[in-house]
């Protein structure tokens, strides 16, 4: 069996114009500005995706929806992390766990948590975990101004 670990790493800033619906692991978080972004800025689908991306030995989700184009304006990164995962598929790896770090001051995530988790799993077809964490009023993040997130991700292949 070969095993390959991939880290992802994602930060977007909260949109000014609070016209956006934050969304988190493809959770809708009400009560809160949105994250600016080309896409939906689902800063966790991001993470995850890159952490998928990197040991599969495929580019990174920047080079395969890129900004610059219309077709993923608005996009659903919970769909793009799908097509990732499929990718992966393709290249034959296999998920075996997810681990997700959200560094944010507000909103509070905890509540949240099990259905971004749950949302995860279901995409990625492999173990989730998420742990929420405070920016503790140390920069961007802990002024509220974005949202941070690291992901590591376990791909396994038989053979």
């Amino acid at each position: 069996m070969t095993v390959r670990v991939g880290i992802g790493y994602d930060v977007h800033p909260f949109a000014p114009d609070g016209d956006r619906q934050l969304v988190l692991a493809g959770v809708a978080i009400d009560g809160h500005a949105g994250l600016r972004g080309h896409s939906d800025a689902d800063a966790v689908a991001h993470a995850v995706a890159d952490a998928l991306l990197g040991p599969s030995g495929l580019p990174d989700l920047g080079t395969l929806f890129p900004a610059s184009d219309e077709r993923y304006r608005g996009a659903s990164s919970m769909e793009l992390l799908a097509d990732v995962v499929a990718r992966v598929r393709t290249e034959g790896w296999t998920v075996g766990n997810v681990d997700v770090v959200v560094n944010a001051e507000a909103p509070p995530l905890a509540a949240h948590v099990p259905a971004m988790a749950a949302n995860l799993t279901a995409v990625v077809g492999g173990f989730v975990s998420l742990t929420p964490k405070r920016g503790e009023g140390v920069g961007e993040v802990g002024r509220g101004d974005a949202v941070q997130v690291w992901a590591v991700a376990l791909l396994v292949r038989d053979g």
